[in-house]
């Protein structure tokens, strides 16, 4: 097991200590006992019916989707697009209706996925990109979920994009806890779903894709690319690898990760051409232009792949001892055709502070020990870790943002409540936000300006009550200002 560094020291990554962003500890101390006691006094959320005893050590299928809004799919808001096998995973599992994402953005948000810990104390809080090309990697020190489960006995894979080291670095998957993955390590990569190779456990495989590549620059360093008649479809090739992962035998509980990259944009492709798919099906004979129908192609082309591992899981017997968890990395790309938009009841998208921004589908499917039924527990991404290492008997590092949520899985009491939920994003001027309780505060860093919202009365955050609402605000404040260390890679730009 790696020694992890504690997340809670200000000079953690090795840089100086920021007098005005370490917390006083009398003051963190204060503003931490005033959240135990709130949070002991909040109602419990409701959760689902009873479930039965879980098996031992189970399975556990994480499915991670890029840039799906949380109203694009149904129960969350759309019917215009055909998802049957969601449909059929939300009847027969557990739909949470306050989940988010780790933040409004890729890299970091599957850094607090993988770390159980949220953006204010993860290492990776940003899409940094690096020499010679892809994103921050995360450190040899970091202890990910899947070290974690390989340690209690688990095989482990990812098959997909992944975001936070490539090849050679201390992110690399296989240095990481994975014992195998296959496919983008780059996220510049990652954003044509033609691409022209992709790799397997440190090596390239090329694919019959002919792609243009971007010229030379600082963000894309000439690895953008655009493939005009496009051949082999990357995430057909990783439903696949994880079908084929499934039908070999095991010897022991496995671990996979399976992280599409649909329905995210090409923002290298021509404009009318940032969304592709293999085919238009079912949309063919739809009023709507090309770009509408590719998109509402790979939505459904998504549900096929979650269709295809739950026929996967039943046919080998192994659905009745497999946890599957379904969900996003943050909200819907900006690109999002219109039609697919206008309706929504959130504000804001990726990269945004606010709800559509920020909060995420999920859905957990178990057959035989989750009852179908909805949980308003507020959940994050980070809470994936602690729930992980009680499935697998095993205890989570000392210092974590997470939170298990076995208790509302199975319908037991005890559900442990997270004090605050807690974001940040250091693109655009950066922003910071918290949620306690149903109240959320905003801030954004560039401008200096705070926004207050009481999402059980204004979900759609409408109306900003900073200046109705002074104590409760400056209580938001306070504890959005020790929610946070300091790092040296991400502080605003300070």
């Amino acid at each position: 097991m790696k020694k992890r560094n504690n997340p809670l020291s200000a000079d953690r990554f090795g840089g100086k200590k920021n007098r005005s962003m370490v917390p006083n500890p009398v003051l963190s101390f204060l503003v931490l006992t005033l959240v135990g006691v709130l949070t002991s006094l909040a109602p419990a959320p409701k959760s689902a019916p009873l479930g039965s005893k879980p098996v031992s050590k189970p399975n556990i299928i994480y499915i991670l989707m890029d840039d799906l809004g949380v109203e694009e799919i149904v129960p969350y808001g759309k019917n215009i697009l055909k998802t049957p096998h969601l449909s059929r995973m939300v009847r027969e599992g557990l739909v949470f209706t306050q989940h988010y994402a780790g933040t409004s953005v890729c890299a970091p948000s599957r850094c607090a996925l993988m770390t159980g810990m949220h953006t204010g104390h993860c290492e990776v809080r940003g899409n940094k990109q690096m020499e010679p090309h892809g994103q921050m990697p995360i450190s040899s020190e970091t202890v990910t979920v899947a070290e974690l489960l390989k340690d209690a006995g688990y095989e482990t894979a990812l098959f997909g994009k992944w975001g936070l080291g490539i090849e050679g670095t201390t992110g690399e998957p296989t240095r990481q806890g994975f014992d195998q993955y296959y496919g983008y390590l780059d996220q510049v990569l990652a954003h044509n779903n033609f691409p022209a190779y992709l790799v397997r456990n440190g090596h390239r495989e090329l694919l019959p894709n002919e792609v243009i590549w971007e010229p030379e620059t600082a963000l894309f360093k000439g690895l953008g690319s655009f493939t005009p008649e496009p051949k082999v479809y990357s995430n057909d090739l990783f439903t696949k690898e994880g079908v084929q992962f499934l039908e070999k035998p095991h010897s022991k509980p496995f671990f996979l990760y399976l992280s599409y990259t649909l329905p995210h944009n090409n923002g290298e492709a021509p404009k009318n051409q940032r969304f592709q798919a293999p085919t238009l099906a079912p949309y063919e004979n739809e009023p709507w232009t090309p770009l509408e129908k590719n998109y509402a192609a790979t939505i459904t082309r998504m549900d096929e792949y979650v269709g295809q591992i739950m026929a996967t899981l039943k046919a080998r017997g192994l659905d009745k001892n497999t946890l599957v968890l379904f969900t996003s990395d943050n909200g819907s790309t900006e690109d999002i055709p219109e039609r697919f938009a206008r309706a929504n009841q959130l504000r804001g998208m990726k990269r945004s502070p606010y709800e559509g921004g920020i909060r995420a589908p999920l859905i957990a499917w178990w057959p035989g020990q989750i009852k179908p039924g909805a949980s308003d527990l507020p959940t994050a991404q980070w809470d994936f870790l602690a729930t992980a290492c009680e499935l697998a008997g095993v205890r989570p590092p000392a210092h974590t943002d997470s939170r298990s949520i076995v208790p509302t899985l199975l319908g037991r009491k005890g559900q442990p409540l997270a004090p605050y939920l807690y974001w940040e994003f250091h693109e655009q001027g950066g922003w910071q936000a918290i949620r306690q309780g149903h109240n959320k505060l905003i801030f954004k860093v560039k401008t200096g300006q705070y926004e207050l919202y009481d999402l059980q009365k204004d979900p759609g955050e409408k109306t900003n009550r900073i200046d109705q609402e002074p104590g409760l605000a400056n209580r938001l404040k306070t504890l959005l200002a020790a929610a946070r260390t300091p790092s040296k890679d991400f502080n605003f730009g300070k």
